[in-house]
């Protein structure tokens, strides 16, 4: 699953962050990266840009860049 995908209000865990230009370099840089935990905070009408809430502070980020990180839902282990 990606970001995109990913409830509002929901947590999940950072697996890949794909893609090799500089905007993905970037979100890298402001701790975007594979084990950190992510939360989708609220989107725009139509859905872009995001806002997401990582290592405790606020992001914003077009659809695009959160087509590119691959994360996995937290929700189902807090219910196990």
């Amino acid at each position: 699953m990606t970001l995109t995908n990913l409830p509002i209000g929901e947590n999940a865990k950072v697996v890949s962050v794909n893609g090799n230009n500089r905007i993905t370099k970037r979100l890298m840089e402001m701790g975007v990266v594979p084990g950190v935990s992510v939360r989708v905070i609220k989107s725009a009408p139509f859905g872009d840009p995001l806002e997401i809430c990582v290592r405790g502070y606020h992001l914003a980020m077009r659809k695009s860049e959160a087509d590119t990180i691959q994360v996995q839902s937290l929700k189902s282990k807090i219910q196990s």
